[in-house]
């Protein structure tokens, strides 16, 4: 269970319309961010420059920290604050961003190193997150793949 979950779901409240609920939800980063965090800062820098301009092509913007979340209806970017680790900060700041669920082409994860790297294809463009190993990504893309079975 992710320990971000819940928090997720309470600070996100006052950005959602009524009968809308985070379902599935984890702490993400562009791609590039901890190489660039890690001393490689060029190479990481320009990575994350990639999928800044990936997400703004898409109508789906990032930004760092974020959480990437689903709802019954759409694929949301929230704006959080440093998470410290094991549910500590990562407070919801804002709704930074969202797209329909029916505009959002797949979610994708591959396991890397400690961490995880997750495209999220909206309208055929291809947005790179990373995230930790204790990220539930693979939640939040089984809660996705549910969602566009059905619908």
């Amino acid at each position: 269970m992710d320990l971000y979950l819940n928090k997720f779901k309470q600070g996100s409240r006052p950005f959602l319309p009524d009968g809308e609920d985070i379902i599935a939800a984890f702490v993400a980063r562009p791609r590039g961010w901890t190489q660039g965090a890690a001393g490689s800062g060029t190479l990481g820098d320009k990575q994350q420059d990639r999928q800044y301009a990936a997400g703004e092509e898409a109508g789906f913007e990032i930004t760092s920290p974020m959480a990437l979340a689903i709802t019954q209806t759409r694929l949301l970017v929230l704006k959080i604050g440093s998470p410290i680790g094991l549910g500590i900060g990562g407070k919801v700041k804002e709704l930074f961003s969202a797209v329909p669920l029916d505009e959002v082409d797949s979610i994708e994860m591959k396991r890397l190193a400690a961490g995880k790297v997750v495209t999220v294809t909206v309208r055929g463009v291809p947005v790179t997150l990373e995230a930790n190993a204790a990220a539930n990504a693979g939640g939040l893309i089984d809660v996705f793949n549910k969602a566009k079975a059905a619908g």
